[in-house]
């Protein structure tokens, strides 16, 4: 959220990072999986956040990763969408 693109942004909202992550750490549920399976062959990054989401039964992975997306929309039946469609799905 402190990254240049970000807080610029948030600034232009008239917030700031560390109240986004404030707000964050309020609504959010950690999970800690069990095991990080294999699943993007070309970033293991993605396969923790798909670990968190199944551990966590996640209804939505919000995302703009090309290789989440890679994977046809859902992943175990957890939808994967981007901002965009995430506050569509919301606002509905």
């Amino acid at each position: 959220m402190s990254r240049g693109k970000f807080a610029a942004r948030l600034a232009q909202a008239g917030s700031a990072p560390q109240e986004i992550i404030g707000e964050l750490h309020r609504l959010a549920y950690m999970s800690a999986p069990q095991k990080v399976p294999r699943v993007i062959e070309n970033d293991a990054d993605d396969d923790h956040v798909l670990a968190c989401a199944l551990a966590g039964q996640a209804d939505l992975i919000v995302s703009g990763d090309r290789h989440l997306h890679g994977l046809g929309g859902q992943y175990h039946g957890i939808a994967i969408v981007t901002a965009a469609q995430a506050v569509q799905r919301i606002s509905a």
